[in-house]
């Protein structure tokens, strides 16, 4: 009697439904390498995220942290893991909000949430100069990208693009209210043609600012109207499209 070769399963980077998928760091199973595939028992008493931890391993790739699956097919293709932690690494490119805690020569110190402080020149602004030099002062908010950011070195940023040009960066205005989201809200925020800063245009005008590390600044025309949007905002997270929908339709009939 011929013996059917087992099926090996297909991996969980290829699959249409490794969409969704909740990933956890996995460590080596010897029983999903025992005959190729794991034997059915074993693959029942596994869950679809520890098979998914086995095939990454399989691939040469590990899973570090616990999350979902997400894939982008533009560009090549891209997956990534997305979790709500909310401590911040820094890395090259990211925008940014910082505050500015101390002044060190022709260098400014800033707080950006990472584990430890990021630097910046006074020359990193559009235009400036040793003698046009910018206006800050401790305290100030500070939006910009990191030019440098590796575990080796101090984080470095700028508020200039690569033409020079600040292109939005620089500081914040005085006004307005700063707080602290986790870093897969700020993702989802910052994605094309977000529905939540949408539907939260049509209910007040006011002014947002994003920035990687889950810091939020916004500004309304009164005080009422931005602690408004800061809870909607921070509620985002634990609300469903629905709930959102409906808090927001409750809020535009009181107005």
């Amino acid at each position: 009697m011929r013996r059917r070769a087992a099926r090996r399963p297909r991996p969980w980077w290829g699959s249409g439904a490794a969409r969704d998928l909740l990933l956890l760091p996995a460590q080596y199973d010897e029983d999903a390498e025992g005959d190729g595939c794991g034997s059915a028992r074993a693959e029942r008493r596994r869950g679809a995220a520890v098979r998914a931890g086995a095939a990454a391993l399989r691939a040469g790739l590990l899973v570090t942290k616990c999350g979902l699956l997400r894939h982008r097919p533009a560009g090549g293709g891209a997956f990534w893991v997305d979790s709500q932690q909310k401590r911040y690494v820094p890395v090259k490119g990211d925008h940014v909000i910082g505050i500015v805690t101390a002044k060190a020569g022709d260098v400014f110190r800033l707080d950006v949430g990472g584990s430890e402080p990021a630097s910046l020149s006074y020359l990193a602004f559009e235009g400036a100069t040793k003698r046009n030099r910018p206006n800050v002062q401790v305290g100030d908010l500070i939006y910009g990208q990191f030019l440098v950011a590796n575990k080796d070195m101090e984080p470095e940023m700028v508020c200039i693009d690569s033409s020079g040009k600040s292109s939005g960066m620089g500081i914040i205005g005085q006004d307005g209210f700063l707080f602290k989201v986790s870093l897969g809200l700020i993702r989802k925020l910052l994605a094309p043609k977000c529905e939540i800063i949408q539907e939260l245009s049509q209910l007040y005008p006011f002014e947002l600012v994003l920035g990687m590390n889950g810091r939020i600044w916004v500004k309304a025309k009164t005080v009422q109207q931005t602690l408004i949007i800061v809870n909607i905002l921070e509620a985002c997270e634990y609300m469903s499209a629905e709930q959102r929908k409906q808090a927001l339709a409750k809020l535009s009939g009181n107005r």
